[in-house]
């Protein structure tokens, strides 16, 4: 008797290992194995941090992992270079693997994180993972220039692979209940977000992004011309959407191109005006990325962040024009060819 109820030990406690481990393997297949390109932002070291910890502050983060990084970012841009071994170390404290190679990476991961400071870069370092078939998150700026931007999301429909860009800014606890009616039906906003300028991007993509992005959270995608207004420092663009409603971006700086502080705008409804607010953090933004990751669908349409790059990039030919209007179909079709010839040279 003592022999046989032994024996039923030894096979329930088999048994129940076994169930365990299979519900263990189960948890890791669902696990979203993250890698990053570029560490030389503290985005990358900051998205870690958030996304590695051992208690997540939102749920969704418990479901994917960053597990390996390259650190390659910009070649050239000094504060750049300068940070690539404070974040190297701490997204390594943070139990990431440090890679050799783009290659390296997409052997580990499911998914990748596209960091790089410098979105010159951004182009080259997105048409391996596009190719691999990897969900792909492109920090801003998306590119160096229009054509690239638009360059990477034709790459992206070739290859069948989603892309999703966005600035936290999107995601802000006041865009969100403006976004959920709290002013009515949007008439118009006015943004506004620091806007130092970096000599080697169009002047917007540096920062100034940021504003761009919260104006188009309110306003949508469909503005048909833009005019700029620029004093060293400040910039004002003024956009008029196809509906006649009108949306602007004041970018700010301090002397020298320094850095002014300060994220938000206000927003003018059919039943009230309403601030914006400012930065909310980085995890609304983590949480739509990790959803994206799981499901490859991007909350943000390629067309509409496509639209954001012509906005800024129109701005920026006014401003070169004395702040004539400018139509941003007529910079999209130009950046247009110019990227689909960009694809046609490189090999596949």
């Amino acid at each position: 008797m003592n022999l046989l109820r032994g024996h039923i030990r030894f096979y329930f406690c088999l048994l129940l290992c076994c169930c365990l481990t299979t519900v263990l393997q189960a948890e890791d297949a669902k696990t979203v194995k993250i890698g990053i390109i570029g560490l030389d932002t503290s985005h990358s070291s900051n998205f870690t941090k958030i996304l590695n910890s051992a208690e997540p502050k939102f749920p969704e983060f418990a479901a994917c992992r960053v597990v390996a990084a390259y650190p390659q970012g910009s070649r050239d841009i000094k504060e750049s270079l300068e940070s690539v071994p404070q974040i190297t170390e701490q997204v390594t404290a943070q139990g990431v693997k440090i890679v050799p190679s783009i290659a390296a990476l997409l052997e580990q991961v499911d998914a990748v994180l596209l960091e790089s400071n410098d979105g010159r870069v951004h182009l080259e370092q997105a048409l391996p993972v596009l190719k691999a078939g990897k969900p792909l998150f492109v920090d801003k700026p998306v590119a160096g220039d229009l054509a690239d931007v638009i360059a990477i999301y034709e790459a992206a429909k070739k290859y069948q692979t989603p892309v999703f860009s966005s600035s936290s800014l999107r995601y802000t606890d006041g865009a969100k209940k403006i976004n959920s009616g709290a002013v009515g039906e949007i008439v118009g906003c006015d943004a506004f977000s620091p806007c130092p300028t970096e000599s080697t991007h169009p002047d917007f993509y540096w920062y100034g992004i940021h504003g761009v992005e919260t104006l188009y959270t309110i306003m949508g995608p469909g503005c048909a011309t833009v005019v700029r207004v620029h004093t060293p420092n400040t910039d004002l663009a003024v956009g008029t959407w196809e509906d006649g409603r009108i949306g602007t971006f004041r970018g700010r700086r301090k002397e020298s191109n320094g850095y002014q502080g300060g994220y938000g705008g206000t927003v003018y409804g059919s039943k009230g005006i309403a601030s914006i607010g400012s930065f909310s953090g980085y995890e609304p933004l983590l949480v739509e990325v990790v959803k994206f990751f799981q499901t490859g669908k991007a909350p943000v349409s390629p067309e509409e962040t496509m639209e954001i790059y012509t906005f800024m990039t129109a701005a920026e030919q006014s401003k070169s024009s004395g702040g004539k209007p400018v139509a941003l179909q007529d910079v999209y079709q130009q950046a247009r060819q110019a990227a689909l010839k960009k694809l046609a040279g490189l090999k596949d």
